[in-house]
């Protein structure tokens, strides 16, 4: 099932998820309609909070989209549940890459992340996973890992250009924005 996308606005989104077991009520169908409604959108992921649940679960899918600069995949197969996940060290130099989120319609802006992280999770059927990803998908799961720490991109890019956007978040926090696919408007 399709679920609509919470907007920028809603309480959800700036909140704190919290840890779920391994009995949170229906699970893996929340996981399939979450990666439905992450491939209706385009989106290459997609937290809980995204879609009102404020627990500590995301996930990713970046294979169709990750190219690196030299056009060879940076992504192949990277398809992941994170459910209750930790990233214990982000290292590395720090870049730019510009960002968007299915939260915030129709607004993209340069992000500066680490290039590494080191991440600890259970994966849909409770295997516990230590991974190191760098590059783009370390950027991935740093942007939904955000979304679970309630973080959204733009609370990381300077006041002045935050400044600048508060037209535009003031019409999709009060849903006059259209998008391709399904959105709740908190107010």
């Amino acid at each position: 099932m399709i679920l609509p996308v919470i907007a920028y606005g809603d309480p959800v989104l700036k909140k704190k998820a919290e840890e779920i077991d391994q009995n949170y009520p229906d699970l893996k169908k929340l996981i399939e309609d979450m990666f439905e409604t992450m491939y209706n959108a385009n989106g290459v992921g997609l937290a809980a909070p995204q879609i009102g649940r404020s627990i500590r679960l995301f996930i990713v899918d970046a294979t169709p989209v990750a190219e690196g600069e030299d056009g060879d995949l940076t992504c192949e197969d990277f398809k992941r549940v994170f459910i209750n996940p930790i990233i214990f060290e982000e290292s590395g130099e720090e870049w730019n890459c510009e960002e968007g989120c299915l939260s915030i319609p129709r607004i993209r802006q340069e992000v500066k992340r680490k290039s590494t992280l080191k991440i600890e999770y259970y994966d849909e059927n409770w295997d516990l996973y230590e991974e190191e990803l760098d590059g783009f998908a370390a950027r991935v799961v740093q942007h939904e890992y955000d979304h679970i720490e309630g973080i959204l991109f733009i609370d990381r890019i300077n006041a002045l250009k935050r400044n600048l956007l508060k037209g535009k978040l003031r019409d999709i926090e009060t849903g006059n924005i259209s998008t391709e696919y399904r959105m709740k408007f908190y107010k």
